[in-house]
């Protein structure tokens, strides 16, 4: 989602970075790509013309103009601009003091407000609430089917009611929750295909009879401009207090995303990319501004290593590899919980640059599973010491995995070299600690967690090693 609009703003930056010093008229050039860019992204024109006037007149200021470097403060400026379009400030779900608290979804059928609702659901139910899903759909076919099956996966209760009246399962959802004592709600509304009078009634009846403490509405993020008259009529009708913008992993446009705030001056509390329950995440304004400038996220990467790593007991193994002793069997462990952080091809497009990387196809998602395979293919003595691997053995492994003695070879060698490197690392380490004269890892250098002992500027050498 908006890697089009990402590659082209880009394109434009680097026009300007060629330039020693900047002119009003390459300004208006630059400004005219940008309208351009956002308008094929799907940016609302209303949104596009606000946003360029605004970022055009700062960019004129004397300041950026007589700067030793306008490109940067050019960047800088849009970077500025584009944060505060898509919200200033993160919009935490804001919890009420009574139990339980009610969380009401709304939004247009096809959505995806019921997944919504399970990845909510499993979100909430890892900060250690225990959340009820209430089915209030009771129009689409299968509808409550589907949030029972979902919040079993997670192991969540729902609450389907036994009748046709949605008010009435809403209200009994709540009592549900207060017998079985659960202090969250999430009431998964119907919707329709397009916005209509009966949807909008029937959400404001809903809404007065459990007063919910926060109203959501579910976005697609692959909706185009309408999404702008969606979320109007909900705000005016049910005054929804956030967003959660579902399908960014898609292939659409998707400047529907960059339009809500300014429209609405509703702030975009999750997004949503894939099917997985764990996809649900937190919206950080700055930090997506800087995802579609080419900047990165690392912060976010940072983030999931340590999520990882909370939710790891790896004090004897992190240990281990602290001496440089890594095995096969790590890397297995690496590739779990890579795949537990969203993929090689995620922590990849959270670095500067990745999403280009990922885009041009300069990197492998499937090389660690490849690895894998074979790795399983060995016997337990043959991961702990691969040196034991003479021809006979690579070829009885090759054999098992599918694959030629030429791949088993190269996932020796990049094993080897890996281990250098960790050896190495952990000797920066060690140095430090000795200069600093205390005991314990210095947080400068210290591994990069949940990763097997790679830390982040590591991060790259290892995709390239795979990719040899």
């Amino acid at each position: 989602m908006l890697e089009n609009l990402s590659e082209r703003l880009q394109g434009i930056f680097s026009g300007l970075k060629s330039k020693g010093r900047l002119t009003e008229e390459d300004i208006n050039a630059a400004m005219r790509e940008i309208r351009l860019a956002l308008l094929e992204a799907d940016v609302n024109f209303k949104v596009v013309k606000a946003f360029v006037a605004r970022t055009k007149e700062r960019c004129l200021a004397a300041e950026v103009l007589d700067s030793l470097t306008p490109a940067q403060n050019v960047i800088k400026v849009v970077l500025d601009e584009l944060t505060e379009l898509l919200g200033r400030t993160d919009s935490k779900l804001v919890m009420g003091s009574r139990i339980p608290n009610v969380i009401m979804l709304v939004g247009l059928q096809g959505s995806g407000k019921t997944t919504a609702a399970a990845k909510l659901a499993y979100r909430l139910k890892q900060e250690n609430h225990a959340p009820l899903l209430v089915a209030c759909d009771v129009y689409r076919p299968a509808a409550a089917d589907q949030l029972a099956t979902l919040a079993g996966e997670i192991g969540v209760r729902a609450y389907r009611g036994d009748g046709v009246d949605p008010v009435r399962i809403a209200q009994e959802g709540v009592r549900d929750a207060i017998d079985s004592l659960r202090d969250v709600v999430i009431i998964d509304t119907a919707g329709r295909l397009h916005v209509d009078e009966d949807m909008m009634v029937e959400a404001e009846a809903i809404r007065d009879a459990v007063k919910p403490d926060q109203i959501l509405m579910v976005v697609d993020a692959m909706t185009g401009q309408d999404v702008v008259n969606v979320v109007e009529a909900f705000a005016s009708r049910v005054d929804f207090d956030g967003v959660i913008m579902s399908k960014m992993d898609g292939d659409a446009r998707g400047g529907g995303a960059l339009s809500i705030r300014e429209v609405t001056g509703k702030p975009i509390k999750f997004i949503s990319s894939g099917e997985k329950p764990d996809s649900l995440e937190v919206f950080h304004p700055d930090r997506m501004a800087k995802r579609i400038l080419g900047m990165g996220d690392v912060v976010s990467l940072i983030e999931s290593a340590v999520k990882v790593q909370q939710e790891e007991a790896e004090a004897v193994e992190a240990e281990r590899m602290a001496k440089g002793q890594l095995t096969l069997d790590d890397f297995i462990t690496m590739n779990r919980q890579v795949h537990k952080m969203g993929g090689i091809a995620k922590l990849i497009s959270a670095l500067p640059g990745g999403d280009k990387a990922l885009g041009s196809g300069q990197v492998d998602e499937g090389a660690l599973d490849a690895m894998e395979v074979i790795i399983n293919s060995m016997t337990k003595e043959e991961r702990v010491k691969p040196e034991v691997l003479n021809g006979s053995r690579r070829a009885r492994i090759a054999k098992g995995a599918g694959v030629t003695v030429t791949d088993v070879n190269q996932l020796i060698k990049k094993f080897n070299e890996t281990k250098k490197m960790m050896k190495k690392m952990m000797g920066t380490v060690e140095q430090q600690q000795r200069r600093k004269g205390k005991r314990g890892k210095s947080r400068r250098g210290r591994a990069l967690p949940g990763m097997g002992g790679m830390s982040m500027g590591d991060l790259k050498k290892l995709q390239q090693m795979m990719d040899q």
